[in-house]
């Protein structure tokens, strides 16, 4: 018997990522629920080679449900995923409503496994933000192998980030540029169109923005507290495929080919890594795959023990729906999920 599995915010770009992604990986899933809100409901989304009906979430029944894929949101999710969670059924939340919960493990499945075991505080699993995530995906092998102590980074990222009204913005934006109309900006502070912002979420009372916040937080949860962190996050003009330069200094010495290696055998990373034109990763390159890339693996001479990473991935995939659909395999695997005898 498979499982039953519950997708809020079915309609969203990411929804709609988990929906592909259970069927692409042959999730053990017998059904598959979409669900978003009132006004969403009818709406047609597809899995696979099936059409879902999108149910409306405030009046479904969770009881014989098993796995909820969460991605409607921080306020839906807070209000949601307790009620779904003490009917039984596991919230697996691509929000950051739940990242920073001392009950609720924090989890990216090539990073920290064992510490899934934790779900059974709140029946919640919490996915990462998408940045931090494919991060730490090609961190965890160098860190162990010679101890990171501190990270700088500096994030490229897709407007994809921001939903699909923020990949409309910048179509709309970029055409007005080339037909001369006004290019209004309303998802972004400023015209994201042929432009970089240095802002993504809010800032706080440092200086830093709430997204640069949640990369240094949730490495320490997830990798090791004791690592420094500093991060600027940057939104540019590329539809899908968030970019890192990260910067590290280790405790231990570690050369370029010694950790080109490492990433070799990594799982979840692909290293592209040739000294000549186009040997290296780029976010249209990335769209639609699974791997986290790492490229430009050079030593920092300025620093002791110091090295220069490159890292690109898929954010709705790496970064949000598939993390979240392989914290669900990692529960089936370790038979920590069951199917639940569904009602007659």
């Amino acid at each position: 018997m498979g499982f039953k599995v519950a997708i809020v915010g079915a309609t969203g770009n990411v929804g709609r990522e988990m929906l592909n992604i259970l069927e692409e990986r042959g999730f053990p899933a017998d059904e598959v629920v979409a669900l978003a809100s009132r006004r969403s409901q009818g709406t047609e989304v597809s899995y696979g080679d099936k059409t879902l009906k999108v149910k409306a979430l405030d009046n479904y029944d969770f009881s014989d449900t098993d796995i909820c894929l969460m991605s409607a949101g921080g306020a839906v999710s807070k209000e949601w995923s307790p009620k779904i969670g003490k009917q039984g059924c596991v919230v697996i939340d691509n929000s950051s409503a739940w990242r920073y919960d001392a009950d609720v493990p924090l989890i990216v499945p090539e990073v920290n496994p064992d510490a899934i075991a934790g779900y059974t505080k709140r029946n919640i699993v919490a996915n990462p933000n998408c940045s931090t995530a494919q991060m730490l995906v090609a961190l965890k092998p160098l860190h162990d192998a010679a101890t990171i102590k501190r990270v700088v980074v500096s994030t490229y990222q897709s407007v994809s980030g921001a939903g699909k009204e923020g990949m409309d913005e910048l179509f709309t934006q970029t055409r007005a540029v080339f037909v001369a109309d006004p290019v209004e900006a309303k998802k972004f502070t400023k015209r994201i169109a042929f432009n970089v912002i240095p802002h993504i979420d809010v800032f706080l009372d440092d200086g830093s923005t709430k997204e640069e916040w949640k990369m240094v937080a949730e490495t320490k949860k997830m990798l090791d507290p004791k690592i420094k962190v500093t991060a600027t996050c940057v939104r540019v003009p590329v539809f899908i495929g968030h970019s890192e330069a990260v910067n590290l200094e280790f405790e231990k010495p570690i050369t370029a080919d010694e950790a080109r290696e490492i990433l070799r055998e990594a799982p979840g990373c692909q290293v592209i890594d040739k000294r000549e034109n186009g040997g290296y990763i780029t976010p249209i390159e990335s769209a639609g795959e699974d791997a986290t890339y790492i490229s430009r693996i050079r030593e920092d001479s300025t620093v002791d023990n110091g090295l220069n990473l490159w890292i690109v991935s898929d954010n709705l995939r790496k970064g949000a729906a598939l993390n979240a659909v392989q914290i669900a395999e990692l529960m089936v695997e370790r038979g920590l999920l069951k199917p639940r005898a569904k009602a007659a």
